[in-house]
């Protein structure tokens, strides 16, 4: 019989591996990754991503380090834990990243997103969605006769709460800057 190439506590498979992969959960990762600030590093990042069939469910890129040229993207992902594995290895092997944290599983972390939601309506709506956007705390950032736009930060979960309320009452564009992270604590 062939050799089964299972170790305890590594990641790697063989193609005899017994686990199966549709069993598997999929779970949601934010990814802190710094890298060298110029042109094309996120390009090489994204085309990981792409190349390997990955999914982004957000992205947010900032220059965090002036004088040292460093960015910080910040990814949100899903997949499998060996995906997530893989990913933060492919990531961790690209020459112009400097670190990358899966802030899922080092800790506690602070995790918001800004959105702009224009919502339309007149009358009983209008009404409505002003009080909703006072509970969820949204500041109006713009007021017409015919619609607002409200400004909100929050978990992602908060947001989507918010646009599904406004759905009914006349949403009719959402802008969202993706999650913007940090681990909690020193």
């Amino acid at each position: 019989m062939t050799a089964l190439n299972i170790k305890r506590g590594s990641t790697s498979h063989s193609a005899y591996d017994l686990r199966d992969p549709f069993t598997e959960v999929i779970e949601s990762h934010t990814l802190a990754v710094t890298v060298v600030n110029e042109s094309g590093v996120l390009a090489r990042v994204i085309g990981l991503f792409s190349g390997r069939g990955y999914n982004i469910d957000s992205l947010t890129v900032a220059e965090v380090d002036h004088e040292g040229h460093r960015s910080r993207i910040t990814i949100v992902t899903r997949g499998t834990p060996h995906v997530i594995e893989q990913i933060k290895a492919q990531l961790g092997r690209l020459v112009p990243v400097f670190e990358v944290h899966d802030l899922t599983v080092e800790g506690p972390s602070v995790q918001r997103e800004l959105a702009l939601i224009k919502v339309a309506g007149k009358g009983d709506h209008r009404i409505e969605a002003l009080r909703l956007a006072e509970i969820f705390r949204a500041n109006v950032v713009d007021s017409t006769l015919e619609s607002f736009v409200f400004e909100m930060t929050g978990t992602p979960e908060k947001i989507d709460a918010f646009a599904d309320l406004m759905r009914p009452l006349g949403l009719c564009e959402i802008a969202r800057t993706g999650v913007a992270a940090l681990s909690r604590g020193v």
